[in-house]
């Protein structure tokens, strides 16, 4: 584990690159839809990861969403907080736990917030659950709840780590 620090040792799992071709997107009001992705998980010293995310249209690889954050975990605990900021105009705030032996993290919304001219829907909250599957794979499950849908699942991707 080395350039980690030792509070992420529950979490250790999570550190590097992971990519998926096959993220898959669905919502109540919405076609489904396909993605590909990037996250990456750094952490530079400190009891935290630093966090981005940039997912792409399958087809024509133009930008479809990215986010960029901190997950911090509070030492010698398993609990967590993720502050997120999307670049469709809003913050959020989860926080949760990791389950150490299933390796893994379950997140839900604390606060959001929202600039002024974010377009509608409203967002009212996040659950997001991270697991390691396999060494090398990630399962991350995006719900989502706006004002007009009950908290529903609306992202599912399954992430290989990106060696180098």
């Amino acid at each position: 584990m080395e350039g980690i620090h030792e509070a992420l040792t529950p979490i250790s799992w999570l550190s590097g690159r992971w990519s998926t071709k096959d993220g898959h997107g669905t919502y109540p009001n919405i076609s489904d839809f396909k993605y590909h992705e990037d996250i990456e998980f750094i952490c530079i010293g400190q009891p935290m990861y630093n966090f981005s995310s940039l997912s792409k249209h399958p087809e024509k690889q133009t930008p479809m969403h990215q986010e960029r954050g901190f997950l911090r975990i509070k030492p010698g605990t398993n609990e967590l907080a993720f502050m997120v900021s999307h670049n469709f105009g809003l913050t959020s705030h989860e926080e949760g736990t990791c389950d150490v032996e299933k390796k893994e993290i379950v997140l839900e919304t604390v606060t959001i917030n929202r600039m002024s001219f974010a377009k509608p829907p409203v967002v009212k909250k996040f659950k997001r659950i991270m697991k390691l599957v396999m060494p090398d794979t990630l399962e991350v499950t995006l719900f989502m709840e706006t004002e007009n849908t009950p908290l529903s699942e609306h992202l599912k991707a399954v992430y290989k780590k990106v060696e180098g």
